[in-house]
């Protein structure tokens, strides 16, 4: 092959809350001699766990697999209240690497049942921050996934309702589910869309404007992952042709015919090493590759990773 156009999404790739997990992981990899167990993907990529594993992190799906007296972390998308009571009740020490803007989605449901509202959560039924969510209250919550399921539903006691989002959707995802909302129940009360997660939001503005600029494009990340599968929506719902990857080993050859101009992009939960490789598997396959950084929202964020197991 000849000659490709690459463009890069900007921002893409790790965002601060599950660069903050993943080095929590690692931090007591070094300085842990006991075993650190990870309860479910700390975050959902492939790629981030097994290099985790190589490092000797032990991943299971409950509780009951780790040992009591163990050292266990909680994954980036957060747990219940049962699942750090649990913790306690098996004696195990725990660090949760909950990101903190879903940490702070646990502090407005817990607030909002404290002031007796009953509560809808926009989201993804068994998506694991949902469940993470829907266990920080004692109520039965409301799950909407869609405008659909907003405009079906019915309430009893219409005067103290309250909403709440997974923060992996974006303002494109929930705004028209809350304008029904609020349509049909006035006075609903609910988070500023300020709130929404600041990298999924980003992340969805740059590929729009990625897409609009290629003949087709690779969204790089996990199968199970909530956000990278929103940004090969958005990219689809642009008439542009797009192939969600996990890696350069997913790529079929063929994808590539005729195509001029390439973007790439990655879910918040994706290392920037797998667009390396992507880009090296390109360059082995077209004599030349002209590749190009867009300009987009410089993210600044960070937050402190935890180091004390209790």
């Amino acid at each position: 092959m000849n000659k490709i156009k690459v463009l890069l999404a900007s921002p893409r790739g790790f965002c601060a809350g599950v660069k903050r997990a993943v080095d929590m992981v690692d931090l007591a990899l070094q300085n842990s001699k006991s075993p650190i167990y990870v309860r479910h993907e700390i975050v959902h990529n492939k790629r981030v766990v097994n290099d985790l594993k190589s490092k000797g992190a032990i991943f299971v799906r409950e509780l009951e697999e780790v040992p009591e007296g163990a050292k266990v972390i909680f994954s980036a998308h957060g747990v219940s209240k049962k699942v750090k009571q649990d913790a306690k009740t098996y004696k195990q020490l725990s660090i949760d690497a909950t990101c903190p803007l879903v940490s702070k989605v646990h502090q407005q449901i817990k607030l909002y049942e404290k002031k007796g509202y009953k509560i809808l959560l926009i989201g993804h039924k068994g998506h694991p921050e949902v469940d993470g969510i829907e266990g920080q209250v004692k109520q039965k919550i409301i799950i909407i996934e869609d405008e659909k399921q907003a405009l079906e539903i019915k309430l009893k006691n219409e005067k103290k309702i309250a909403y709440v989002t997974q923060t992996t959707l974006s303002l494109n995802d929930t705004s028209e589910i809350i304008k029904i909302l609020k349509k049909k129940f006035p006075n609903i009360v609910g988070p500023n869309l300020n709130d929404i997660c600041y990298a999924t939001q980003n992340r969805q503005v740059a590929v729009a404007k990625l897409a609009d600029l290629c003949d087709l494009v690779f969204v790089v990340g996990g199968e199970n992952s909530s956000n990278t599968k929103r940004l090969a929506e958005i990219v689809k719902k642009k008439n542009i042709s797009v192939h969600r990857i996990s890696g350069k080993e997913d790529i079929n050859k063929s994808w590539l015919n005729g195509i001029k101009t390439l973007g790439l992009t990655s879910g918040a939960s994706s290392p920037e090493i797998l667009i390396k490789e992507i880009l090296d598997f390109l360059s082995n396959i077209y004599n030349e590759v002209e590749i190009e950084d867009l300009k987009g929202i410089k993210e600044n964020i960070t937050f402190k990773p935890l180091t004390k197991f209790s």
